[in-house]
């Protein structure tokens, strides 16, 4: 689907559906809101699927890999080639968000939406990798809205699997970069307050990634209130991808769950493209990287996990599912007040 007609589709979360969860939840026998976000993500997705019974299908982690170009300044610890070598374990279960999803009973989808060479995964290339956004800009227009059709179109690919519900994870050297530009222009942030280590940088790498956030902002002067403009000048193929995936999920009510910093940037950029977007989105957890809370609060939404993750790969979002399940199952499962004979909890006053 087409990103206009996709945006179009979206519609709020149904708020007789999440009124319907939320009896249900009060009718079991046991203290009101005793399971806290628990029930109150499972309220939530009731509003994205219309649906109060909670049969979600099978649960997907799609995966966005590309390689950005500003790697040539020297803001990473890993080589470029690694992106391709992670990517392509996703599909052996030798990389660690695969065993995760194998763990916990999810399929993972690792999309070559712009590997910087020829991959075995999910072939959705738009480039060879992203231009370096130190010296230009990092893609075309036209590039980053295929970048983002490719995840809406994915998402419509698994719906129509029977897959119900979607985490979202990257893989690609140099994405704490274009994360860390974007996240300064749509906070309204110095540089410094939202760029961190990535995966393990030393303080003279991180000050020399500052500068080359600093110096591509300047260059390239983003236009915070046209997603797509910052997109294409200073973000990633797997940023567009992700963000992409948020749209085509509030589009198809298919709940996409967040991941940590890279995949919090992609949803905020989806919620600039279409505010509703937000209605259809779950936070997993906080990631170690600086601008993990503050994207969090922009997007209005709380995560459940703290669990200091910094990881990637939808590591994080995949550890939701545990937790998802466990709700559903009390939330199908337990008797009601009524069929007990238990005089029904009071709201406190």
């Amino acid at each position: 689907m087409k990103l206009k007609q996709v945006i179009e589709m979206i519609q709020p979360a149904d708020e007789k559906s999440m009124q319907l969860c939320r009896r249900r939840w009060d009718s079991i026998a046991k203290p009101l809101h005793s399971l806290g976000k628990m029930e109150d993500m499972l309220i939530k997705i009731a509003g994205m699927t219309k649906d109060t019974t909670m049969h979600l299908g099978k649960k997907a982690l799609i995966v966005m890999c590309a390689d950005n170009g500003v790697v040539e300044e020297g803001v990473t610890q890993s080589g470029q080639e690694v992106t391709a070598i992670v990517s392509e374990n996703f599909w052996k279960t030798k990389a660690t968000a695969s065993i995760m999803c194998k763990t916990v009973g999810a399929d993972i989808f690792p999309v070559d939406i712009g590997i910087a060479v020829d991959t075995n995964i999910i072939n959705k290339k738009v480039a060879y990798g992203t231009k370096n956004m130190a010296k230009e800009p990092a893609m075309t227009k036209e590039e980053a809205i295929r970048a983002i059709e490719v995840g809406i179109d994915m998402v419509e690919t698994l719906k129509e699997k029977g897959y119900g519900i979607i985490a979202t994870g990257e893989m690609g050297i140099g994405n704490t970069t274009t994360s860390s530009a974007i996240a300064a222009i749509l906070l309204d942030k110095k540089v410094e307050e939202v760029t961190g280590r990535g995966a393990g940088l030393s303080s003279e790498g991180l000050g020399r990634k500052i500068t080359c956030i600093q110096k591509a902002i300047q260059l390239h002067a983003p236009d915070k209130e046209d997603a797509i403009d910052v997109i294409r000048k200073v973000g990633g193929l797997d940023i567009a991808g992700m963000t992409g995936v948020f749209l085509g999920g509030a589009a198809l009510g298919t709940p996409i769950i967040i991941d940590g910093f890279i995949s919090a940037v992609s949803a905020l950029l989806a919620v600039k493209l279409c505010p509703h977007t937000k209605d259809y989105m779950l936070a997993s957890h906080i990631s170690n990287e600086p601008a993990a809370v503050m994207l969090l609060k922009e997007l209005g939404l709380e995560a459940s996990l703290v669990c200091d993750m910094c990881l990637g790969e939808g590591t994080g979002a995949i550890s939701l599912y545990p937790i998802l399940d466990i709700a559903n199952a009390v939330y199908e499962g337990m008797a009601t007040f009524d069929a007990v004979n238990i005089e029904k909890y009071q709201p406190l006053r």
